[in-house]
């Protein structure tokens, strides 16, 4: 799969449900190529002066499945 791919499908949290953002960099090992970490934006608004969302880092062993759409992690 490429970044571009990946980066394009929604974050999902399992435990409830909520809409965490997209991914927006990943971390991986250098020497075995394998991830580490994923980076998500939370949504921001339209509006610099209205809320923003907070941004996540997801660490691989949280990440329950990837589909077609979205990628649903497990994290508190």
């Amino acid at each position: 799969m490429l970044f571009s791919e990946l980066k394009r499908k929604e974050v999902i949290n399992l435990r409830d449900c909520n809409k965490l953002g997209h991914v927006t960099d990943l971390e991986f090992d250098k020497c075995t190529g394998c991830i580490h970490k994923l980076f998500v934006s939370g949504r921001t608004s339209f509006i610099p002066l209205l809320k923003c969302e907070q941004d996540f880092v997801i660490c691989f062993k949280d990440i329950r499945q990837i589909g077609p759409d979205v990628i649903i992690v497990d994290i508190c």
